[in-house]
């Protein structure tokens, strides 16, 4: 492919994609040019396909057969992002977004929508509908709109398994720029310019690694892509190689332009099928649009790129461990120095960044570093990707810009806390992370300030927590992580996390001491000053951010024997209020072990030493009788 013939292509389809970046008036008018009166997006996210949205397309091909509407686009795409109100449907140029579709839904959508124009507003996302029974486009709720989509811009937007679409979309643009007007140190430059820092979890600065490695000597680099998603929760790189794997390829392909390298590898967990299946889909398709391989757009520079498939080992997403397993080695940690820019993937200068830095790139060169760092804080530019989960309304991936607050993330795009609940800490940073508390709910979102109250930006999962979770359960649930992810390769780590979840464990039990919190804290500084890699080193940041915010749970746990949240079963009593209990007989029929006695229409007793704690006598009250202390 010619310089020239990707300008053909991307003005060929350009229309087509803006209508999906607008609605109403001007998505009608520009719909005219493209031949199509509506398109319909479905998501092909893994989110989705989960809930049977193979299904919906399906359907949704069939009724626009039988119907005769030829005139109707049906485009599989990546994640929009509200994952809970899957499978999700959108009709373009009105922007309507219907959710949690089934086959039979889309036959009312074809014969109301999509053949007599009529909007179904019982099956649109609520948050569409105004109270005035208004539609407004998706891009106009609270969700959407706190939001700045940099590296998310084309999931859900485009067709994922379409090279023209990503082309119309802007993918390999950036790369002509670059190879066509910028020499390799004006990369470099831009990078620095930017102030992007590494995604992945550390935050290092993107630009001072690029430059390390092409200042390094070698005739042989690398430029290695790290797809190993492991934190609990965290499913941000997957989306973007699954909704717009195109950028990730264009962006290694800049970047082994830029220090000197010709060879690219991605390195992705098998556990990742959809993405896996869309990155090969996608390597195929650049190849054959001369956009991967020998004399890339005609410009004189070669590069290619192999995926390599990991067994799903949490270590294996630390930098050395990563490489080592592309080498055929286990996946364990190399001391460092000597860093990857300067000894890396078979002993050659090597760049590694993850999946969501790569998504940076292309806006980066198309629009300069002076936009870029416009955007965010002045020591963490641009946007963060979050995976919202947890205890939130809104489930799902949300992009804001750095500096957001927790507490609009929480609140306006997250929707609050379900059932009336209180917000009480929001866990960031996955296994590595820490938990935020409600009193910092106003801190701006940024590298250096969760660091600073003892948190960390990861990869960007974000668990809420509402005030039913026990922090010493949640601390030990990250701890029987971290201790079964270990390599095992340095003692600090492999016998560290075991001995600290050893004395957690001991805690949630019943049989804590006094002395416990104490050796927890002195243990947790030995291995963050001596594990060899990020995994021993953070492992303990969960235990300790609960620690400096909860201690009294800890305190209360082990003083008084009780879980304030009511989570620990070892620390639990159930007993019956009589002033409640009607004697329905449900939570005496519905007890496993029959520890609960009385007659009909009396009230009714538990056996303290007969009863097992699982909770099913409160589930089947009705009366709000058991109490649970």
């Amino acid at each position: 492919m010619t310089v020239q013939e990707l300008h053909e292509i991307k003005q060929k389809k350009e229309a087509l994609i803006e209508v999906r970046r607008v609605v109403r008036e001007q998505g009608e008018k520009l719909a005219k040019q493209t031949g199509y009166r509506k398109q319909v997006l479905v998501c092909g996210g893994t989110g989705c396909t989960s809930s049977h949205s193979m299904k919906v397309i399906a359907e949704l091909e069939t009724a626009l057969e039988e119907a005769n509407l030829h005139d109707v686009l049906v485009v599989k795409t990546g994640c929009f992002g509200l994952c809970a109100l899957g499978p999700i449907m959108i009709v373009y140029p009105e922007g309507a977004f219907y959710a949690q579709m089934t086959p039979e839904h889309v036959r009312t959508v074809v014969e109301k929508h999509l053949v007599h124009n009529e909007v179904v507003k019982e099956l649109l996302y609520q948050g569409t509908v105004t109270k005035d029974g208004d539609v407004i486009p998706f891009a106009e709720t609270p969700f959407y709109q706190k939001q700045m989509r940099i590296a998310l811009r084309n999931c859900g937007v485009i067709a994922a398994e379409d090279i023209e679409e990503a082309i119309a979309a802007g993918d390999y643009s950036a790369l002509e720029k670059a190879l066509s007007s910028m020499t390799p140190d004006d990369v470099i430059n831009e990078m620095l310019a930017s102030g992007l820092r590494g995604r992945g979890g550390a935050g290092f600065p993107t630009g001072r690694k690029w430059s390390f490695a092409k200042a390094s000597a070698g005739d042989v680099k690398y430029v290695v892509c790290n797809a190993d998603e492991g934190d609990p929760g965290a499913f941000m790189d997957r989306s973007v190689l699954e909704g717009d794997p195109h950028s990730v390829l264009e962006a290694m392909t800049i970047a082994g332009y830029a220090i000197g390298a010709h060879q690219g590898y991605i390195y992705v967990r098998a556990e990742y099928p959809v993405a896996v299946a869309r990155l090969k889909i996608a390597l195929r398709q650049a190849h054959e649009y001369g956009l991967l391989g020998k004399n890339i757009l005609g410009l004189g520079f070669d590069f290619d790129i192999e995926i390599r498939l990991g067994a799903g080992a949490f270590v294996c997403g630390e930098e050395t461990a990563l490489l080592t397993s592309i080498e055929g080695h286990r996946g364990e940690p190399r001391p460092r120095p000597p860093f990857p820019a300067v000894k890396g993937l078979f002993g050659k200068p090597t760049i590694i960044n993850n999946v969501e830095t790569w998504a940076n790139i292309n806006p980066i060169i198309l629009k300069g570093a002076k936009w870029f760092s416009s955007i965010g804080t002045g020591t963490s530019t641009g946007t963060k990707v979050f995976a919202l989960g947890g205890k939130i309304t809104n489930v799902g991936l949300v992009e804001v810009p750095m500096g957001t607050t927790l507490r609009e993330i929480v609140e306006e795009i997250g929707g609050g806390i379900p059932n009336g609940k209180k917000f009480k800490a929001a866990q960031t940073g996955g296994p590595s992370g820490g938990c935020i508390p409600a009193s910092c709910i106003d801190t701006p979102i940024d590298y250096d300030n969760l660091i600073a109250i003892g948190s960390m930006m990861g990869s960007g999962g974000m668990i809420i927590l509402d005030e039913d979770t026990c922090m010493v359960d949640i601390a030990k649930f990250y701890l029987e992580f971290t201790a079964d992810e270990s390599c095992g390769k340095c003692t600090p780590c492999r016998i560290g996390t075991k001995r600290l979840l050893q004395l957690l464990t001991k805690i949630t039990e019943g049989k804590g001491e006094e002395e416990d919190i104490a050796k927890i804290e002195e243990l947790a500084s030995h291995m963050k000053q001596s594990s060899l890699c990020a995994l021993g080193q953070s492992a303990p940041n969960p235990v300790l951010s609960t620690l400096r915010y909860f201690r009294s749970e800890y305190e209360n746990h082990i003083a008084h024997k009780t879980c304030d949240a009511g989570v620990c079963k070892a620390l639990l009593n159930f007993s019956i209020d009589s002033a409640k209990c009607k004697g329905c007989t449900l939570c005496a029929r519905n007890c496993p072990v029959k520890a609960i006695s009385g007659t009909v229409k009396e009230a009714h007793v538990i056996d303290p030493q007969k009863c097992v704690k699982c909770g099913l006598c409160m589930t089947n009250c009705r009366f709000g009788a058991i109490i649970r202390k």
